[in-house]
């Protein structure tokens, strides 16, 4: 393993041990068993490294996430409520990478470099959601990828406020039965006003 993998471990568990804010370039070297002045060399900034593991973890928190659902073949309320059980389950195996993730989103107030990254990692996700759990796709443009980005960005926020309530107080977050049967409701109502 070379440098550039060897400061991307490191990155990660730092963000893991220390969170965001709290971790230096010292402390991303140190972990890393590298030289100081390589996280600018092959990242071009302490930030940068930080974001890119940060995005990394995200990302394969979400395959894993989604790794396990259940057959195609199940109704689109088990794949749901499986993929939200998912998420409750992690927010105990991964709660410190949720931690990070959650205080890196403050950074892109001050950070357009983060606010461009985080942004790009939402975007490709919303139809890969809609796709993965509802299969609607489309071509850029069309009626299907405008569904697919709606129903991916209500998944989005879904996950986003699911993890923000588990990680401030688990004793009363919701289950998934209970996020199904919250949405459940609201579909109701959205019908009926229809």
């Amino acid at each position: 393993m070379g440098h550039r993998e060897e400061l991307m471990a490191g990155a990660r568990r730092c963000l893991e041990e220390r969170g965001y804010a709290h971790t230096t370039s010292r402390d991303i070297a140190a972990a890393a068993n590298a030289p100081l002045g390589t996280i600018n060399y092959h990242y071009g900034s302490k930030e940068a490294l930080l974001n890119a593991a940060m995005l990394e973890s995200i990302q394969e928190w979400g395959a894993k996430v989604q790794q396990s659902a259940p057959e195609p073949e199940a109704t689109v309320g088990a794949r749901l409520e499986a993929m939200w059980a998912r998420i409750i389950e992690s927010q105990v195996t991964d709660r410190p990478l949720l931690v990070a993730a959650s205080e890196s989103l403050t950074q892109a107030e001050r950070s357009p470099e983060v606010r461009a990254q985080i942004a790009r990692a939402y975007e490709g996700a919303r139809p890969q959601l809609a796709a993965d759990l509802h299969g609607i796709s489309g071509t850029e443009g069309s009626a299907d990828a405008a569904t697919a980005r709606a129903v991916g960005s209500v998944h989005m926020a879904l996950v986003a406020g699911l993890t923000q309530q588990w990680l401030i107080d688990p004793e009363h977050a919701p289950s998934a039965a209970e996020i199904a049967a919250g949405l459940r409701a609201i579909a109701r109502s959205l019908d009926s006003d229809a």
